[in-house]
């Protein structure tokens, strides 16, 4: 089974060795996002004019997505009309990243690890338990960012939910963001896909920076 949008960006976010989560707060809007992503990509989801329509509610056989399509049925079926991008991403990041995590660790990915903070909060970190899929991840980044080639689908849209949520770091580490920017851009702004698949990019896109310029005014206010 392949490693969904979600997935791959928790990999990226996760540190191999201590298995903190990295940027924390950004990534877990562009995982929610990734799994939206997914979810437009296999027909079961339209993202349009700032709104999440449900379209499809058949399984799509991946447990993590069935799952997140399931809450947000569910949740968009509680009001007549089309509800906000921004308003399922607010609702649903958090627990996207618990369902993304255990999804890892139940693929072998990642191990869980209990500690405790000062010897009395309980604290669990995921560190790397098999780096292949991560290792694939980046040398698929590093091909298209870096070197020019063609994305297919799935990674303009990765590379589209990165650069959106600014977790270049996170993707590029040892280069600054000024060096990945620009190509990133070409590739979010490039014309990969369909138009409706476009169009959904764009609207999670600017959903993403909507929240994210929230949270850090709420955080700093």
């Amino acid at each position: 089974m392949a490693v969904t949008l979600g997935e791959e960006i928790m990999l990226l976010s996760l540190d191999d060795e201590s298995g903190a989560a990295k940027d924390r707060q950004s990534a877990g809007w562009a995982v929610a996002g990734g799994i939206l992503l997914d979810l437009v990509l296999a027909g079961r989801v339209s993202v349009s004019d700032g709104r999440v329509r449900v379209t499809d509610q058949a399984p799509t056989g991946v447990a993590l997505l069935d799952g997140r399509l399931e809450q947000l049925a569910a949740w968009a079926a509680q009001r007549s009309k089309p509800r906000k991008v921004t308003d399922w991403l607010t609702k649903d990041h958090s627990k996207a990243v618990g369902a993304t995590i255990d999804s890892l660790r139940e693929r072998g990915l990642v191990a869980e690890e209990q500690h405790r903070v000062l010897g009395l909060f309980p604290v669990r970190r995921y560190p790397e338990a098999d780096g292949a899929a991560e290792r694939e991840l980046r040398e698929r980044l590093a091909s298209v960012v870096l070197h020019d080639a063609a994305p297919d689908d799935r990674t303009a849209g990765l590379v589209a939910l990165i650069h959106s949520a600014k977790l270049h770091r996170l993707a590029f580490p040892d280069l600054p963001r000024k060096q990945v920017a620009p190509r990133m851009t070409a590739i979010a702004d490039g014309q990969w896909a369909g138009e409706s698949v476009r169009e959904a990019i764009r609207n999670m896109q600017a959903a993403m920076v909507a929240v994210t310029v929230a949270t850090t005014v709420a955080a700093t206010g």
